[in-house]
């Protein structure tokens, strides 16, 4: 019988990871799910190896959030492979990542237009006589002929295919020489994510890892892949295995909900009405349904307009005077028979568009999704109506607040599902929100590092809370912590709650930091990337700077800070939501599902998590020395603190500017 020992790719177990691997193998073996909270350091990829060793000829998927997340399994597997060479694996990339072929409009839309297209015309040359594509000199002509900002056909997506007799006569489309050749050898040595367009050549990388994954025993795949039910089922269909055949591995679990809630929402904006109303003139003649439709998109628009006269950024609309506004006056006698005809609707556009070579997606098909998601959750209550005001006006949205009903159905109707995160704590509290009262098994492991290369502080007289935000003495004190803590050697980070309480204490405190160089994280992605690898380059330079962030923002999440990118973090204030109407009313669904916990698990809870995730920037090996500072009173409050990992608990130092002004003294 195998065991993890069988898998294990290291000389040694790191510290409670025996146990770790022994937990996972026993759910694994069992079926049902596992939730592991694991700090950094504990060696939680190696997870991988309970699973293979109760697979049982079973795949194993590992769900991950970024690619620098995918490429610490691909070493991981990459290692077992060395000692298991019989071992299959793969990773699966989004498109929009890897495809070769130019053009405009959505990545997916297009890959399914140039697939239709080309399929077409292979064919139609394979029955004369044409069974390699890609040689044929008439493919040949058409793929030179063609627009490459608007192809109709994909030249790599043909050189993946070829015909051979079929089982019962006539023709059969498989995959080419080329693409299994090749499908093979990434089975064998998989490739970096980098260098898979270089190695795909002339035939489509994606149909290549495709190809590869049908034969893979472990497959690496981003989040989307599994928690989009469409795109899930696509690919179980693709590889000819059903949810109960495959073994799950989450990793940085703590994301799942934000995630399956982004996957669950969809929403509608002003501009989208414009748009559809041009796309319903061309519709006239090919669906009799269009005039109607175009009679009812001047009634959404009194609707949202109605909404922009609110003084709120963000607030609830109420979905049966939606429904009302909508319906009045239409030829319909309820908003199912508008959706039925959106639908036909969309359908007809869709097609129109392909046959033209166009893939972008259509209002019509946005306002669909939306009519269909809106009818189908108004008397769901994990599901809100929302609209937001932003400067292109308004958009409407069918928001998820409960990710738990989606996620405990991927997860129970798999052979097995193991969570893992370095920040799932308290784990009792995410098996509730995620699992209600399932019964789910969970294991917590304390932090291996040793306790000599880092020092907690937790201030005792500061905070953001609302009530404080305009207390001079309070924010004077703010600015001391910062600048105090600015004032150590090495690359140093301080996070925030949210932009607008950045860029304030930005402005208040750069000032009072000389000769470093200040980096502040911009709103808009652009430039972002580039500005935060300036700052982890300075190091190696021989520098150091200051990074102002946001918790929960493009540079607190999901990133690696090994060495010396990182000695130190400081979290400004407990980072909640902002207490709006909306989440006023979420809170209030959450009570009512869990009590007096509903507040902590929807509110309080998600907070504590992007400050954690903030703060473990720093550590990322047993060598690196770094200063974590919890810059908010609230961390101190029973049940915020009680949620706080054991070891941060109880290394912390409550200290008030004085004391730590001292204990930084002391730690240079």
């Amino acid at each position: 019988m195998d065991t993890p020992d069988g898998f294990f790719p290291y000389n040694e177990y790191r510290p409670h990871q025996r146990e770790m691997l022994e937990f996972a193998a026993s759910v694994a073996r069992e079926g049902g799910i596992g939730m592991i909270d694991a700090p950094t350091g504990s060696g939680k990829s190696s997870v991988v190896a309970s699973l293979l060793s109760e697979r049982k000829g079973r795949k194993i998927v590992i769900a991950v959030r970024t690619v620098s997340q995918l490429s610490t399994f691909v070493r991981e597997l990459a290692l077992i492979k060395k000692k298991r060479p019989e071992l299959k694996t793969v990773y699966l990339v989004g498109k929009k990542s890897i495809c070769p072929l130019g053009g405009e409009g959505d990545i997916y839309r297009r890959c399914e237009g140039v697939k239709t297209f080309s399929s077409a015309l292979m064919r139609e040359r394979a029955e004369r006589g044409a069974l390699i594509p890609i040689k044929d000199p008439f493919i040949i002509q058409q793929i030179r002929k063609m627009d490459r900002e608007h192809p109709l056909i994909c030249p790599y997506f043909i050189a993946s295919r070829q015909f051979v007799p079929g089982d019962t006569g006539g023709l059969k489309m498989v995959a080419s020489a080329g693409v299994r050749s090749k499908a093979d050898k990434v089975l064998a040595d998989p490739v970096p994510p980098r260098d898979l367009g270089t190695f795909s050549g002339d035939i489509c990388p994606y149909e290549m890892v495709m190809h590869a994954a049908k034969n893979a025993d472990v497959i690496i795949l981003n989040y989307y892949h599994l928690f989009d039910r469409e795109i899930r089922e696509q690919l179980y269909a693709h590889l000819n295995v059903e949810d109960k055949d495959v073994m799950l591995l989450i990793d940085e679990a703590h994301n799942c909900g934000d995630v399956i809630q982004s996957v669950e929402s969809v929403s509608l904006a002003q501009k989208d009405l414009e748009q559809a109303t041009r796309e319903l003139l061309g519709l006239k003649r090919l669906h009799k349904g269009a005039e109607a439709i175009r009679h009812v998109l001047p009634r959404l628009s009194e609707f949202m307009a109605g909404l922009a006269n609110s003084s709120e950024a963000e607030d609830w609309f109420d979905p049966g005077i939606f429904d009302r506004s909508i319906v009045r006056g239409s030829l319909w006698k309820d908003m199912s028979d508008i959706v039925d005809e959106l639908m036909g609707l969309a359908e007809t556009i869709r097609d129109k568009n392909q046959k033209a070579g166009e893939f972008r997606e259509t209002a019509i098909e946005r306002m669909t999704v939306f009519m269909y998601r809106l009818t189908e959750s108004a008397h769901n209550p994990a599901y809100l109506t929302v609209y937001k005001k932003n400067e292109e006006g308004i958009i409407l949205e069918v928001r998820n607040i409960d990710p738990s009903a989606p996620l405990s159905e991927i997860c129970s109707t798999h052979a097995c599902c193991i969570m893992i995160s370095g920040t799932l704590s308290p784990v009792d509290s995410f098996r509730k929100l995620y699992f209600n009262d399932a019964k789910i098994a969970t294991l917590t492991l304390p932090n291996s590092f040793p306790k000599e290369n880092r020092l907690i502080c937790c201030a005792t007289d500061i905070t953001t809370a609302y009530s404080l935000r305009q207390n001079r003495e309070n924010t004077d004190r703010i600015v001391h912590y910062i600048t105090a803590f600015a004032s150590l050697k090495k690359n140093r980070a301080i996070y925030f709650p949210s932009y607008q309480i950045l860029e304030s204490y930005v402005a208040l405190a750069s000032p009072h930091i000389s000769r470093r160089k200040i980096y502040v994280e911009p709103r808009d992605a652009a430039g972002a990337g580039a500005a935060l690898n300036e700052f982890l380059s300075l190091p190696a330079r021989g520098e150091s700077g200051i990074m102002f962030a946001v918790c929960g923002g493009k540079w607190s999440e999901g990133l690696d800070y090994r060495g010396e990118m990182l000695s130190g973090a400081m979290v400004v204030g407990l980072p909640l939501a902002p207490f709006t109407r909306v989440r006023k009313m979420i809170i209030e669904y959450f009570r009512h599902k869990y009590g007096e916990e509903g507040e902590f698990l929807c509110y309080t809870l998600p907070a504590i998590n992007r400050a954690l995730q903030a703060l473990g920037r720093v550590l990322r090996t047993p060598e690196d020395r770094g200063v974590l500072v919890f810059g908010e009173r609230r961390f101190l409050e029973k049940r915020v603190n009680s949620a706080l990992p054991a070891w941060i608990v109880d290394e912390m130092l409550e200290c008030d500017y004085q004391k730590f002004h001292e204990v930084l003294t002391r730690w240079k």
